[in-house]
């Protein structure tokens, strides 16, 4: 990956730390509380008494944490500089922000798998069986039909909008986040801040979608420390990454906010996102082959042995949300199931 054009500009001073400032007070609307990124007021109180030099200062709603574990760090000082140049953002509400943010380890071990062993030339045997017993259940199968149900209108229209079978769509908030049982719990700006300044093996994509998150806080309306997800930044129904969230998530309910801890946006969204990358309407899937020398078959690891799957384009279009032929294996799988029963 490419060094992010920031990287090459000089960090802010330190001194901007102990600047103290009021803002406006944060308009609550919503899931989340707008934080006025774009507004910064200094309110003047003479007759107010002299405070202590310990006493934080707070800076657009948030106060600056002088023990934060980014505050002294010269990697997020620069890039706030590169958020305030390129993108307008106030220097103090960046640095009363990051001064918030933790360090979370478990996010580090998370993203510091074990070494690299090797090339695997076939898959393990069982290894797809025991895959799939995690999302080949009757509580997913039946939660899918529940969640279609009560979501027909969207999903209907979501189908129709971008032309996207709509078993598909819920079959990959199945997997996902189990029709919204599962969105995560992990604050994104804590695990995008932890994953772009204290890991290695993907640094430059996590800032990426930091600076991508940031932009969508202040697009959206979000408090930057307020949305919850996955480990690795994911959000909402369809765990849409932040980057994804700019380019592909749609306001399918019309409210003037793309929310996808919304049902109708984040249906909207995947069906968007399957229509952006190729999807073809009634289109075919995959299909059970014996033949292990075509290009367009893949080898599961059942735990009877070796299955041969050929696989077309859709089954490629599933794969851009997760490459891996297991993940879009399930989802194909599950969408079936739920199809069935929802008939």
């Amino acid at each position: 990956m490419t060094t992010p054009a920031y990287k090459h500009l000089l960090p802010i001073t330190l001194v901007t730390l102990m600047t103290g400032c009021a803002s406006n007070p944060v308009d609550y609307h919503g899931d989340y509380p707008n934080n006025n990124i774009n507004q910064h007021a200094v309110i003047v109180q003479p007759q107010k008494p002299v405070q202590p030099l310990i006493q934080a200062p707070i800076v657009n709603n948030y106060s600056v944490n002088l023990a934060g574990d980014y505050v002294n760090n010269p990697e997020v000082q620069t890039f706030i500089q590169h958020m305030v140049q390129t993108h307008g953002f106030s220097q103090d509400y960046l640095v009363g922000l990051f001064s918030q943010a933790q360090r979370l380890d478990f996010v580090i071990r998370l993203e510091s798998p074990e070494p690299y062993k090797g090339p695997v030339t076939r898959p393990k045997l069982g290894s797809w069986t025991k895959y799939r017993s995690q999302f080949l259940t009757e509580a997913h199968i039946n939660n899918g039909v529940e969640f279609w149900r009560n979501n027909a209108a969207a999903i209907a229209k979501a189908s129709a909008t971008y032309g996207v079978d709509p078993e598909y769509i819920v079959g990959i908030i199945g997997v996902e986040t189990f029709f919204g049982k599962n969105f995560g719990k992990t604050c994104i700006f804590d695990a995008l801040t932890t994953l772009a300044f204290d890991t290695h093996r993907r640094a430059p994509y996590f800032t990426q979608e930091l600076e991508n998150f940031l932009l969508m806080a202040k697009e959206e309306g979000y408090d930057p420390r307020q949305p919850k997800g996955s480990w690795a930044g994911a959000m909402g129904y369809g765990q849409f990454m932040p980057s994804s969230f700019r380019k592909l998530a749609v306001d399918f309910d019309n409210n003037g906010r793309r929310d996808l801890w919304q049902p109708a946006d984040a249906v909207g969204s995947v069906a968007h996102y399957f229509s952006e990358h190729g999807w073809q309407l009634n289109g075919v899937v995959t299909r059970p082959t014996q033949a292990e020398d075509s290009p367009d078959v893949i080898e599961l690891g059942a735990a009877t042995g070796s299955e041969y799957w050929r696989i077309y384009d859709n089954f490629k279009v599933i794969k851009k949300y997760n490459s891996s032929n297991k993940y879009a294996m399930a989802v194909h799988q599950l969408a079936q199931a739920i199809k069935q029963r929802y008939n």
